[in-house]
């Protein structure tokens, strides 16, 4: 069964490792949770690729030079040395993939790189971001994130940028947006999506969505994917299973979104893993797992085609 995944840190891994001179192989590194190997054993279809610059540890003059090498590395690395992985630069690429290929995706997880240069913004368009998260946790230009205690909405730039993703059918992504902001999207966005967030009313994180916002998700038929990641499934925990993760697909299944479901994993960004999933070989088991608990059908559904079926 294949998977469509809708996040994950590999680029980041790849950057750090050339800025500190030592060579990383996106096909096999072991520090990679997404390479290359491992994306085939799991049989990922589409794995999608964040371009993420860390507003706490990047100046905010070199914050656009380390997306742009992001981007670089991504089309140099992962999609130009491995001819079974396809730049997926429109989304009806999607549906062009071959037996044995893998497509990638592009996408930014925060707009600092930005700053307020809607120029920069183009030529992301341009590198083939096709999902865009306003912020990181901070707050920045566009919005506050979901760190920011004081929980401001979007800003007047902010807004002019999902008007853009609407007009080049770019995914404007909710994940790590403060609650406010995240109406703001919802008021404006063609295409939201909650890339990697779990559900708040099961455990109550930041970083998860209270139940009125997965509502709205599924009002307006937006994928809602699950993080793989412990911290968002149980309460200060470290460690989960995957019946801990299926409480939260029963959730959102019971609020009406069975339809919306799906994984992005946050592999490369995460320190703590689901029992037998520490990287994304790990969703063989997790499927297998799913049709113990779902139809074969649904459990397809939350792997691929749910996403298929919400494509712009």
């Amino acid at each position: 069964m294949k998977v469509i995944d809708t996040h994950c840190d590999a680029l980041l891994k790849l950057q750090t490792a050339r800025l500190e001179q030592r060579k990383l192989d996106f096909r096999d590194a072991p520090e990679i949770e997404t390479n290359l190997k491992r994306l085939e054993e799991g049989n990922v279809s589409v794995q999608f690729f964040a371009i993420f610059v860390n507003p706490e540890t990047v100046t905010t003059i070199d914050q656009w030079k380390y997306a742009e090498e992001q981007a670089n590395l991504f089309h140099e690395e992962i999609v130009g040395k491995n001819e079974n992985v396809k730049f997926i630069h429109d989304w009806k690429d999607i549906h062009t993939l071959g037996p044995g290929e893998i497509g990638a995706v592009l996408t930014l997880e925060g707009a600092e790189a930005i700053g307020n240069d809607i120029e920069k913004l183009q030529k992301l368009y341009q590198m083939g971001v096709k999902s865009f998260g306003l912020t990181w946790n901070p707050a920045n230009l566009c919005a506050d994130g979901a760190g920011e205690p004081r929980g401001a909405g979007l800003t007047t730039l902010g807004k002019e940028v999902v008007q853009l993703n609407n007009k080049n059918k770019v995914l404007t992504d909710v994940s790590h947006l403060s609650v406010k902001a995240f109406w703001d999207v919802m008021e404006l966005a063609n295409y939201p999506i909650a890339s990697h967030s779990n559900v708040r009313a099961i455990c109550d994180h930041p970083r998860n969505l209270y139940d009125d916002q997965l509502k709205a998700l599924i009002a307006k038929n937006a994928p809602i994917h699950f993080a793989l990641y412990p911290v968002f499934l149980k309460k200060d925990a470290r460690t989960a299973t995957v019946a801990d993760l299926c409480e939260h697909i029963d959730h959102v299944c019971a609020l009406g979104g069975e339809k919306n479901i799906g994984f992005g994993s946050d592999f490369d960004g995460i320190s703590c893993y689901i029992d037998n999933i520490t990287n994304s070989s790990g969703y063989d088991y997790l499927l297998n797992e799913l049709q113990k608990h779902y139809s074969e059908e649904q459990v397809r559904g939350f792997a691929y085609q749910n996403f298929i079926n919400m494509l712009p």
